[in-house]
């Protein structure tokens, strides 16, 4: 219904061609539209026509009979001759250069940019946004909360999966790969299928396959449950950026969506107290039989897909974007959402009188080649095909557009901006903790006791070894019941005839020892901890079966800490930069914080300590967020409607290959030096923040 929501003595006798001549563009803006025409018409002054137009919306003209279904998106009688008379003109496109129809949907999708920001302005900021925001924020949050799960649970899962080195740098980089390609995918078919129905896609496949992993047991389908889940909620980040920022007006814009990133760092004060909370109550789960177990951080991985199930659930109240509808030629299903809108915000206000007075919006003119497949035409998979085929095209075809002379360079300005800040941050988020888990095994090892010598004989011993180095012993007729051996080498010693029970260990083992005549029974002493021993009648019985968490982890709860206090660090970053995004501008916001951030990143020479690392970390953190929510708002403003979503999954994907790069790098050179990390976040950040200079502002553009 191209022109419903009208009434018949307003609009009566409108010619079709003067669409183009309501618009009058001055000095950026638009002008007020002329009140005998059907367009939005805007201004504080009460006017005569004003009245009649409330009549109209009221269902009050006392010489028109109302028609019951006007406002029920049913077509008004005489507006189906009205648009009989449209359709001959129309009928001329099919003959029209394919350029042509361009250039008009271009200057209808300008018209339409000015006329929705004057809609948006005149629907408010109120009640309606702030119930999105919090709805929106909580699918942010679950994306927070999504990158630092696994970095939680492999201290944990690494034992109850026998994982090895290679096994655990695998898990910490998959959820980052499925992200990456969830952005490209999930972002590109939000500006097909709609916001919000890609968004529910979206948040339904992360919070199933969060769930699942969580009960799964073998570390193959482990590792498969976490990618899905990471190209679930890596699709998620686009939308939710792309779908805000279409309710907000120009000055409300930079500054709202800079709170919404307050979310993700809500995420990982989430992540962080929770994994503090159960992680180290091992108790809590649960057994079935021997194979079967269900740990605490199972119970952690569990409780960490709530917020984006709350966000699914709550999605499912929140419409469409009008924006995106009007993009689509859905004329009429937008109208009713912004009336939602305006009619929420105004009854929040206390303003419920306040009328609604747009009447008709501006569509542009739909050039895209949709294929339908009647259904008595082929199978059902060839149908559904054919469908799948044209949308993955149109998708393509956007990625494409964001490649043209019009958007090249931006895109690949963004890109490199993207990029090096990516590499830079998730690089040393990880080389953080990572250096701190280093310098305690550096003060760990220099608190090693050694034993030279020593001669043990007919003793029991019941308790831990911890730390220790023991040097040319001699221990006959001793038994090891029960015990735990934590970070303990035996060299060059002797056991004979001695028995271990129920044994455990940790970093333990035995090198150039002689072993006659001993036992091992129940125990996870395997045979590559015995280095080039010699073994003369010694037994293995009943050896434990795969792996045990066996020592509490003494900087878990340093680890717990440290993440939690680089999230909250965040927060001084956050309201700077929602506080300052519309009054400096989205430029000089990326480049002064990257500029800063690579500052920080020089005093990383003086950190030699846990706390000085801390320190540092905090800083940098906190300093680098204002980069990330200017270039998120930058991101959403310089692409159009249709464009936006594809745009932002791109970049979003590229962000998500440089972290996993970062994550390689830096952690190679940990324990190695620190002047190649320090080094390369420096200049990627230097050079990111100079080229982001070069971008153009957009605080004073309309959303396209």
């Amino acid at each position: 219904m191209d022109d419903g929501y009208r009434n018949t003595n307003l609009y009566q006798g409108r010619e079709t061609n003067q669409v183009s001549d309501d618009y009058r563009y001055q000095d950026g803006n638009y002008e007020g539209y002329a009140p005998n025409d059907s367009y939005y018409r805007g201004g504080d002054e009460p006017t005569h026509e004003e009245d009649a137009q409330s009549d109209v919306t009221e269902g009050h003209d006392e010489d028109d009979e109302v028609y019951e279904g006007e406002y029920q998106g049913i077509p008004h009688p005489d507006d189906i001759k009205a648009k009989q008379k449209k359709r001959a003109p129309a009928m001329d496109d099919d003959y029209r250069d394919r350029a042509d129809l361009m250039a008009e949907r271009m200057e209808d999708e300008e018209q339409l940019a000015h006329q929705y920001e004057n809609i948006i302005e005149e629907c408010g900021h109120g009640r309606f946004q702030w119930t999105l925001f919090f709805v929106l924020g909580l699918a942010l949050m679950a994306d927070g909360v999504e990158l630092f799960v696994v970095g939680f649970v492999l201290p944990s899962a690494e034992k109850d999966m026998c994982l090895s080195s290679s096994n655990k740098g695998m898990l910490g980089l998959i959820v980052y790969l499925g992200m990456m390609v969830g952005a490209v995918m999930l972002g590109g078919l939000a500006d097909k299928l709609g916001r919000k129905k890609c968004l529910i896609i979206s948040l339904s496949i992360n919070a199933a396959f969060a769930f699942l992993s969580s009960f799964v047991q073998g570390y193959g389908f482990f590792l498969f449950c976490r990618l899905i889940s990471g190209l679930g909620i890596g699709g998620s980040l686009p939308i939710v950026f792309a779908y805000f920022s279409e309710f907000l007006s120009r000055e409300k814009r930079g500054e709202h969506l800079s709170w919404l990133c307050m979310f993700w760092m809500i995420g990982g004060i989430f992540a962080s107290a929770m994994a503090w909370s159960i992680i180290p109550h091992y108790g809590w789960g649960f057994s079935m039989g021997t194979k079967y177990h269900f740990h605490s951080w199972r119970v952690f991985v569990l409780v960490c897909s709530l917020p984006c199930i709350a966000s699914l659930v709550a999605l499912k109240f929140m419409p469409e974007s009008p924006r995106f509808l009007l993009e689509m030629g859905k004329h009429d299903e937008a109208w009713m959402i912004l009336k939602q809108v305006h009619d929420t915000n105004m009854r929040a206000k206390g303003e419920p009188e306040r009328v609604f007075t747009v009447s008709y919006i501006k569509t542009p003119k739909q050039v895209d080649e949709f294929i339908e497949i009647q259904s008595s035409t082929g199978t059902w998979y060839q149908r559904w095909l054919v469908r799948i085929t044209t949308t993955f095209k149109q998708v393509w075809d956007n990625v494409l557009y964001c490649l043209t002379a019009q958007y090249r360079m931006n895109t690949l300005m963004l890109a490199v901006v993207w990029f090096t800040m990516a590499l830079s941050y998730y690089g040393l988020i990880v080389w953080f903790p990572d250096m701190i888990r280093y310098l305690q095994e550096e003060a760990y090892e220099s608190r090693v006791k050694v034993f030279d010598e020593e001669e043990v004989s007919h003793f029991t011993f019941n308790f831990t070894l911890e730390n220790q180095i023991h040097r040319n012993g001699e221990y006959r007729n001793d038994k090891f019941i029960g015990m735990k051996f934590k970070e303990v080498r035996f060299e060059d010693s002797l056991f004979e005839e001695c028995y271990f029970e129920d044994v455990t260990s940790s970093e333990t083992f035995f090198e150039n020892c002689t072993i006659i005549s001993t036992v091992f029974y129940n125990t996870d002493l395997y045979e590559h901890k015995f280095i080039n021993c010699r073994m003369i009648n010694t037994t293995f019985m009943k050896e434990k079966e795969g792996c045990h968490l066996d020592f509490e982890e003494d900087n878990d709860f340093l680890i717990y800490l440290v993440s939690f206090l680089g999230s909250l660090s965040v927060l001084p970053g956050n309201i700077i930069s929602a506080l300052l995004m519309d009054k400096i501008g989205r430029i000089k916001m990326i480049g002064g914080s990257m500029l800063i951030s690579a500052v920080c990143c020089f005093f990383l020479f003086f950190g030699n300590s846990e706390s000085a690392m801390i320190g540092w970390q905090c800083l940098f953190c906190g300093a680098s967020i204002a980069a990330w929510n200017a270039l998120d708002v930058i991101t959403v403003e310089l692409y159009p409607t249709d464009k936006r979503a594809t745009a932002f999954g791109i970049l979003n994907g590229l962000c998500k290959f440089g972290a996993i790069l970062g994550n390689s790098i830096f952690a190679s050179f940990v324990g190695i030096t620190k002047v190649v990390p320090i080094l390369l976040a420096s200049s990627a950040l230097v050079g990111g923040g100079l080229l982001a200079l070069r971008l153009p502002e957009t605080r004073d553009q309309v959303l396209m």
